[in-house]
């Protein structure tokens, strides 16, 4: 079973990564698919842990902006030409696991937009480079493609709607994931039910965390959820997403953690 994670760790302070650590180290997902990570000495200090303890990681250079990481205890190889097309290439990190058959995953942080018009512009950029980046996979590869991470966007069918809010290019975003054969696997395995993985202080709930999977992998949908212990434990802003898949991967030879503030084992 090859199982993933996303979670938005909120460009996470040295004091909030310990028990975020802890969090991450205890799940048994296999590879992690960090957004909004930071140049700080939190986000340095969780993947260098991981790192010690045997772990592939993948954390592109992205100075003084937000960007995405990737952590797995299968081998990857990494895939840095899928993520030079885009805009901004450091919010995004790939890799194709060493699978049965194998699976490239694609993690991706996209920027935000208050509507200040330079920030829509950037946002959009990024998304028509990610759509571009999706046509130009070959079949095959496309089809084995996990795509996750914090879109920044809702679909339209959104519960609650919140009408007038989002562009149309935001909402386009998923009509062209759909043209690219990528299935949401949240509505693949509870269709119809709403969920949410970010509230706004005033209460506003919204889905901006997302897995999606290529078309022949499917039938290898073997479960999946949304966890909102690390928003509720407030070690995130955010809920995590996870998806199980139905394929044999080889695991890494891992060393223990080291020690942290409590006891953790990874994975």
């Amino acid at each position: 079973m090859l199982s993933i994670l996303t979670l938005n760790i909120q460009a996470t302070s040295r004091r909030r990564a310990e028990p975020l650590l802890r969090w991450l180290a205890a799940r048994p997902e296999q590879v992690l698919l960090l957004t909004e990570t930071s140049g700080g000495d939190g986000t340095a200090h969780l993947v260098d842990q991981f790192r010690r303890a045997g772990c592939h990681v993948l954390h592109p250079s992205l100075p003084g902006d937000r960007g995405a990481a990737m952590i797995s205890r299968v081998p990857v190889t990494a895939r840095p030409d899928l993520t030079a097309g885009l805009s901004i290439p450091g919010r995004a990190v790939a890799a194709t696991i060493d699978s049965d058959p194998p699976v490239t995953v694609l993690g991706v942080y996209v920027p935000s937009s208050d509507r200040a018009p330079a920030k829509v512009q950037r946002k959009k950029t990024f998304l028509a480079s990610l759509v571009d980046t999706l046509d130009h996979l070959n079949a095959d590869e496309r089809a084995h493609l996990v795509l996750g991470g914090d879109y920044n966007v809702i679909p339209r069918d959104h519960q609650p709607p919140y009408p007038g809010v989002w562009l149309p290019f935001e909402y386009g975003l998923f009509d062209a994931l759909a043209d690219a054969g990528l299935t949401d696997t949240h509505q693949h395995l509870a269709p119809g039910v709403p969920q949410h993985s970010w509230f706004g202080r005033a209460g506003n709930s919204y889905r901006f965390d997302y897995l999606h999977v290529g078309a022949a992998l499917r039938d290898r949908i073997h479960g999946g959820d949304y966890l909102q212990e690390p928003r509720e434990q407030r070690l995130t802003d955010h809920a995590a997403v996870t998806l199980n898949l139905d394929l044999p991967a080889d695991t890494l030879d891992m060393r223990p953690m080291p020690q942290a503030a409590e006891p953790a084992t990874l994975f």
